[in-house]
């Protein structure tokens, strides 16, 4: 299944790739459109969907915040990126491909997947192993700047 994914990112990435070179020579304001990437995760449905470019590419589960602790609600862009990163306040955690958007609140993944769908973190945002990996690698091809993590209830 990752393999299936990640060919899929290399279609989308050359999609927008050619799309914006297409607009970038048009010589019009539509070229700041392209080569976007938002991640919306909804708190309600436990749920994060990837838009690229406008378009809806993917919907995963997530878990946010249990009861008791809190993911920041807002539009934030990536601050920082790390393959494999351990949490230095809860116990040297492992947080495999984070990438990180408001202080220590990071999307990352997890190896609660059962947990998937609910909240069960300590306000991080968690997916699938798999599809961390290709958030990831979502965000590097399209870089932070182009990125939008946008949390909502």
């Amino acid at each position: 299944m990752h393999t299936t994914i990640s060919a899929k990112l290399i279609h989308i990435t050359a999609a927008a790739l050619t799309g914006a070179a297409l607009l970038l020579g048009a010589g019009n304001g539509a070229a700041q459109a392209a080569n976007k990437i938002v991640a919306r995760v909804s708190l309600s449905q436990q749920t994060m969907e990837v838009l690229v470019d406008g378009r809806p590419t993917f919907a995963w589960k997530v878990s946010t915040g249990a009861r008791g602790y809190v993911t920041p609600t807002g539009s934030f862009k990536p601050t920082r990126m790390h393959q494999m990163w351990y949490s230095k306040k809860y116990d040297n955690a492992p947080m495999p491909h984070s990438v990180f958007f408001n202080g220590g609140y990071a999307v990352h993944a997890t190896n609660a997947v059962k947990r998937l769908g609910q909240p069960a973190s300590h306000g991080c945002v968690r997916l699938h192993p798999d599809n961390a990996a290709d958030f990831y690698q979502l965000v590097e091809v399209f870089g932070p700047a182009n990125t939008s993590i946008v949390i909502v209830k």
